[in-house]
């Protein structure tokens, strides 16, 4: 599926069925992911042909096409050449179509139109050019051409000699080349997703982020509307507004604590759509049972989500470290309990318009133990009035 599609069943507004067995016989594709040398070409070309299969080129610009399979033709003269694009007569590309389809050529050259509906069991070798230039879907979709049969495919996508791959472009090859288990096309969505972004719900753009409230307001805004559609009670609907955080922490999950991409956006969502501080501690219980004990990044993506979750539940609406400073941020309805402040922190903390400043050196050095003495100093803050800003906050 499209980014946008997925993300729609990962939120719950589309079902999602997933094939996993796949058909009798079927071996993973065998893929490489490498610079384009004629060297290479020539022996996966002849390797193909060696065994009786035939091989896919895709080259994807109409304009020198055609040259390109004379270079080819030149390279291994042992094999015969068709050329098929969508800009040829129907008739001279359903011709091409049937010579290579009844094996009376080797080599089909030609652009994405294979992509999809095609079928042709004797085809196990696949040579993607300027692969860096195609979306992951479409590298996948254009590697499930070969291997439709019990024998071994092989793919090869390949990028100039010499080419500056983008941070984009790397990312997809490196995900095209690691996917490689029959049954993949859910980790390449999951990967798609991550590299695109999950599009707009409503308009047209399948693909892209949402820059201007941000993938954690957006899941939020996107799991009130389902839950109210799906008849549930308004105050099962989170309402706490969200905290803004900027804070120089590592808080992540790696690769090493959990390695499936799906099962971590889950628990990536699932934080970010947590209505109380008890969730929090009874997803950290969770991790730890079903993970071990949660590396440092992990613990501190923990600790940010439980500190958000008492912030808001308080009536604080932001808070930062920068320029060796320490602000916190209050609604317009809480004043801060100055007298608790000034005896815990003397002369070094300032209170004006909401906000409150305390330099960062009186909090500890390490990461784990600042977000503990934050989420330990924002009751002292909010003080007497903590109750009634914590219903409130859950009421409005």
């Amino acid at each position: 599926p499209i980014p946008r599609t997925l993300h729609m069943s990962l939120a719950g507004i589309r079902d999602m069925t997933t094939m996993e067995t796949p058909p009798e016989d079927r071996l993973p594709i065998r893929t490489f992911v490498a610079e384009y040398s004629d060297g290479l070409v020539r022996e996966a070309l002849l390797r193909e042909m060696d065994r009786g299969g035939q091989v896919f080129f895709v080259h994807n610009r109409v304009k020198g096409i055609q040259a390109l399979a004379d270079r080819l033709r030149r390279l291994v003269p042992e094999a015969k050449f068709v050329v098929g694009h969508g800009q040829m007569r129907e008739d001279q590309l359903e011709q091409v179509m049937l010579d290579f389809s009844s094996g009376e050529a080797n080599v089909l050259v030609c652009t994405t139109i294979i992509e999809n509906g095609l079928d042709i069991p004797n085809a196990n070798t696949i040579i993607v050019n300027n692969a860096a230039f195609f979306g992951l879907a479409q590298l996948y979709q254009l590697r499930g051409r070969v291997g439709r049969s019990s024998s071994q495919a092989y793919a090869y996508f390949l990028y100039q000699k010499g080419a500056q791959l983008t941070p984009v472009q790397e990312k997809r090859l490196r995900a095209i080349f690691e996917a490689t288990e029959l049954g993949a096309g859910f980790r390449i969505a999951m990967k798609d997703l991550e590299i695109r972004g999950a599009g707009n719900l409503l308009g047209s753009e399948q693909s892209g982020f949402m820059n201007s409230v941000g993938f954690e307001m957006y899941t939020r805004l996107l799991s009130e509307a389902i839950a109210e559609m799906e008849g549930r009670r308004p105050e099962t609907v989170q309402r706490l507004a969200p905290v803004a955080l900027e804070l120089p922490v590592n808080a992540f999950i790696p690769d090493e604590y959990i390695n499936d991409r799906s099962l971590k956006m889950n628990v990536y969502q699932r934080m970010a759509n947590l209505e109380r501080p008890e969730q929090a501690e009874a997803i950290a219980a969770e991790l730890a049972d079903r993970f071990g004990p949660p590396p440092e990044p992990v613990a501190n993506l923990l600790a940010v989500t439980q500190l958000k979750t008492e912030a808001a539940a308080l009536g604080v609406e932001g808070l930062s470290a920068r320029d060796g400073e320490v602000t916190i941020k209050l609604k317009r309805t809480i004043a801060p309990d100055r007298v608790a402040l000034y005896k815990r922190y003397k002369t070094d903390v300032r209170v004006q318009l909401g906000e409150v400043r305390l330099p960062r050196r009186r909090f500890a050095e390490g990461q784990t133990a600042f977000l503990r003495e934050l989420r330990e100093l924002l009751p002292v803050i909010v003080g007497p009035q903590r109750e009634a800003a914590a219903s409130g906050g859950a009421a409005g």
